[in-house]
């Protein structure tokens, strides 16, 4: 039997957490832009000892590059429900200067190859900030459907913004993603 790799993409791969991320990682909380695309919750710096106190995720990857394995990111299925096969998932790209470069995309098909392949899930969620259009437009792309809305529950600088969830079944991800 021929296997196919699940950890291996043609820009990127899937790694256990380093001790030396958590200083990267830190570094990455200094940018006000990542900490307001990646979480709903209140943008703030974090020192590399609060960084290494974070639980992590049920299924939590450091996202490294093949050519010279550094880190650019994260992508993570927490909340698994085994009895319902779900799960929810999330993805950042830490570094500014590897945004828009394909690097989530190829983030999100590892993931959710590992999802509905590895761990046998039926349905993967997310939520996303109405302003994240670029994370709106790839995860349309692989395939994920808007279920709902949360109106208005992101404050930040003085205006509301919606939460929207979407969700990907394991059918509509389908072989060769």
């Amino acid at each position: 039997m021929e296997w196919k790799p699940i950890f291996t993409g043609s820009l990127l791969r899937l790694s256990a957490a380093r001790p030396e991320d958590g200083t990267i990682i830190a570094n990455w909380t200094t940018d006000d832009e990542y900490l307001r695309l990646v979480d709903t919750d209140i943008a703030r710096p974090l020192s590399v000892a609060q960084v290494d106190n974070n639980p992590a995720s049920d299924y939590e990857f450091r996202l490294r590059r093949l050519v010279d394995d550094a880190l650019v990111g994260f992508v993570a299925l927490f909340g698994l429900e085994w009895g319902n096969r779900t799960a929810k998932m999330a993805i950042g790209i830490g570094d500014a200067r590897f945004r828009g470069m394909g690097y989530g995309t190829e983030g999100m098909r590892l993931i959710l190859n590992y999802a509905f392949g590895e761990l046998n899930l039926h349905r993967v969620g997310l939520d996303v900030i109405e302003y994240n259009r670029p994370a709106i437009a790839l995860y349309q792309k692989m395939g994920f459907q808007v279920e709902g809305r949360n109106r208005e529950a992101v404050y930040r600088q003085g205006q509301y913004y919606d939460r929207i969830e979407m969700g990907i079944l394991e059918r509509e991800w389908g072989e060769g993603k």
